[in-house]
């Protein structure tokens, strides 16, 4: 036995064309319900090439702002290190001069013995060609004796020398030797000695006398009054 339709075919391919129909106009509206959710419309993307281009200039200026803190860096680097060298400059600079001060003072000092060495007019043998005192601060009296030896002979001298210093001490005489054993001597044709005493407290130092001893014999003295 043989089932038919009831529909005839012409009205059943009318009736598959309209579904088919709805459903592509169903699809088509679905899809552009999704381009709208998703942003992918023409001004969502053009939205988008601007962040992307806003993006890369920041990144740009990003770019360029840490080439310009790392050269302000090396710029203050060198800065530090140009201070620091200066500063060590500086300070070499005032040891230099300060020892330059000194030599300048002891050149001073040889330069007015020498002068003296120039032999007086007549005169042979032992004297004592200059005798300098000079107080300092501190209770310090700096001394200083040069001892010629005009002999042809040209014989070293070997002796001592004796320091005494007269001066006051709270209005009354006073005296002193200088302390320790006598300093040595040699001369040749000069010999130069000198050092420093103490000056007790209250005494006001007058003079200072020096003798060139060989043995118990007095071979050269001379004094000097401050």
């Amino acid at each position: 036995m043989a089932v038919r339709s009831a529909l005839p075919w012409p009205f059943r391919w009318a009736v598959l064309a309209i579904v088919f129909g709805f459903c592509a106009a169903i699809g088509l509206w679905a899809f552009e319900f999704g381009k709208d959710i998703a942003g992918l419309e023409k001004g969502s993307k053009e939205e988008l090439t601007r962040l992307q281009t806003a993006l890369a200039s920041a990144q740009a200026e990003l770019t360029t702002v840490k080439t310009e803190r790392d050269k302000a860096q090396s710029v203050a680097n060198t800065a530090d290190a140009l201070v620091t060298a200066e500063k060590a400059s500086h300070e070499s600079l005032l040891a230099q001069t300060k020892q330059l001060e000194l030599e300048n003072r002891s050149l001073r000092d040889d330069l007015g013995f020498f002068e003296k060495l120039i032999p007086a007019s007549g005169g042979d043998g032992l004297a004592i060609r200059a005798l300098h005192a000079e107080l300092l601060n501190g209770g310090k009296l700096k001394w200083q004796v040069l001892v010629i030896q005009s002999s042809k002979s040209q014989t070293e001298f070997t002796g001592r020398l004796e320091l005494s210093f007269t001066g006051l001490l709270n209005g009354k005489p006073w005296t002193a030797n200088l302390p320790g054993e006598p300093p040595a001597i040699k001369v040749r044709q000069y010999g130069r000695i000198g050092g420093e005493f103490e000056v007790p407290a209250q005494v006001v130092v007058k003079g200072v006398s020096a003798k060139v001893m060989d043995g118990t014999v007095t071979r050269a003295a001379q004094s000097i009054k401050l």
